[in-house]
Parts: C-alpha cells; sequence; structure tokens
C-alpha cells in the first residue's frame, strides 16, 4: 500500500533557530519550506527533513535519520569533522573504528548527534 510512497523523517528540536544554523550551516542542508518558526523543512536529495519544535526533542535514543553518502563518506566526515561535529563510536561485534567511522558487515558508517541530540548517520551506500 505505502511501497510506492515517499516518506519525509521528522526531528524534534528545542530551538529552532540554534537546529537551523546546524542543519544549514554544518550539514549544508537548503530550507525548502517554513511554517512560521514551528516547522522547517529541509531538502535532502529526492527526499527531505521536517524539524520541528517540540517539548520532546532529544528523547529518541535510536538513530533517527540516514544519509546515505556513497563512497563520499570520509570526505564528508572530514569535512563535518572540521565544522565541530564530534562523532559518536559505538562498540559493535565485528566492526572496527577506523578514526570516525565504523567498517565492517561490507559497508562503512559514522554516527554524529544533532544539537538536540537526534543520532544521524552517514552510511556509504
Amino acid at each position: 500500500m505505502l511501497a510506492n510512497s515517499n516518506a519525509t523523517a521528522n526531528l524534534a528540536v528545542k530551538d529552532l533557530a540554534r537546529a537551523k544554523a546546524f542543519y544549514e550551516d554544518v550539514l549544508g542542508l537548503t530550507e525548502v519550506h517554513n511554517e512560521g518558526g514551528e516547522l522547517i523543512v529541509y531538502k535532502c536529495g529526492d527526499t527531505s527533513i521536517n524539524v520541528y519544535r517540540s517539548n520532546f526533542a532529544g528523547t529518541n535514543k535510536a538513530t533517527a535519520v540516514t544519509f546515505m553518502v556513497g563512497d563520499e563518506i570520509e570526505k564528508i566526515v572530514s569535512a563535518l569533522r572540521s565544522k565541530g561535529v564530534v562523532f559518536e563510536h559505538y562498540d559493535m561485534p565485528h566492526t572496527t573504528i577506523e578514526g570516525d567511522i565504523h567498517v565492517g558487515h561490507g559497508m562503512k558508517v559514522a554516527w554524529f548527534k544533532d544539537p538536540d541530540g537526534n543520532i544521524l548517520n552517514l552510511v556509504d551506500r
């Protein structure tokens, strides 16, 4: 029923202005819609991300958004690190950490958080 429908990630944040600076200035996303300081829609490839103000921001302890970056992962990790992004390191079976990138299971992954603690990741697919 929904297999041919696009899906949009929704990220709760406490301070929309701070989130706007992160998603635009650090991640380089482009705002395509703004709902008067309550919600900003960002373009991501062929999809979008909704960033909205919520009192429940920061309560999700799991990965919220995955960016499929292909063979650009090392370059993107380096660029984000130069902008002050701190990457998460997790102890995972059959995975090694090379710099800030987890390598294993035939893929490379790097995790980081936005200012509200939403967990985002980059995958080389």
